[in-house]
């Protein structure tokens, strides 16, 4: 039966989605960001070493930024949960009968009779009062508890990644139309990326190709403009 609930939780996405959604921002941020700088240079300059060096920096300070920015962003976050956690500490030793009666309001909105939810309350009070409490009334879980290490770390690492991509168009193919290689790669690169996200998390492989291919063609598309526009000759 143990056996059974482990194997039925493993066809759930739910408990991948905190590394999830840093790895893929991380990553398409990454592809996106270095690409677009990227095409920006290409099309104001002829100079390879310009565009390798623009590509590298912006990889480099993307990565660090990327994971500083998320782990004080999701530390953030645990602060906040922390204190909410002393808070109904504390408010389990000074009212207790009034957090045992939010809890039993909390079970009844959710369909169980009036008598039902006390039951339940009472139940699970004697088993773990704050287990209860900071499930329930927080609606906190391991699952959705902010992990500020783990989260830098795959955003940091992500970024990198996605942001090598890139770099290795700018070092190795051709300097002529240097900028339509980087776009018709960072598409194909975005396109791999929203499709593995996708099947990682479960969710629609149409939705997040368009999703991807949009949003990215429109961001390298301004920043190639913006190249046009205030090119020079280096």
């Amino acid at each position: 039966m143990e056996d059974l609930a482990d194997n039925y939780l493993d066809n759930h996405y739910i408990h991948r989605s905190n590394w999830l959604r840093a790895a893929v921002l991380g990553a398409n941020d990454g592809i996106l960001s270095t690409s677009s700088l990227a095409i920006g240079v290409a099309a104001a300059s002829d100079s390879r070493e310009l565009i390798v060096f623009t590509t590298l920096a912006g990889l480099v300070a993307g990565a660090l930024s990327m994971a500083a920015g998320e782990y004080v962003s999701v530390s953030s976050q645990t602060d906040i949960e922390k204190a909410d956690i002393e808070r109904e500490k504390q408010e389990l030793i000074e009212m207790p009968e009034l957090e045992l009666q939010r809890l039993a309001e909390i079970y009844e909105k959710r369909g169980l009779k009036k008598e039902t939810a006390l039951t339940v309350a009472k139940e699970l009070t004697e088993k773990d009062a704050l287990g209860a409490h900071i499930r329930d009334e927080l609606g906190l879980n391991e699952i959705s508890q902010a992990q500020p290490i783990q989260a830098a770390f795959a955003s940091g690492a992500a970024f990198t990644f996605g942001g090598a991509l890139p770099l290795l168009v700018a070092l190795f193919l051709p300097l002529k139309g240097m900028e339509y290689s980087l776009y018709g790669f960072a598409l194909f690169f975005l396109i791999i990326l929203g499709s593995l996200a996708a099947k990682t998390g479960g969710s629609s492989l149409r939705k997040a190709i368009v999703r991807i291919t949009f949003w990215g063609t429109i961001a390298m598309g301004l920043t190639a403009l913006v190249g046009y526009l205030f090119g020079v000759n280096v």
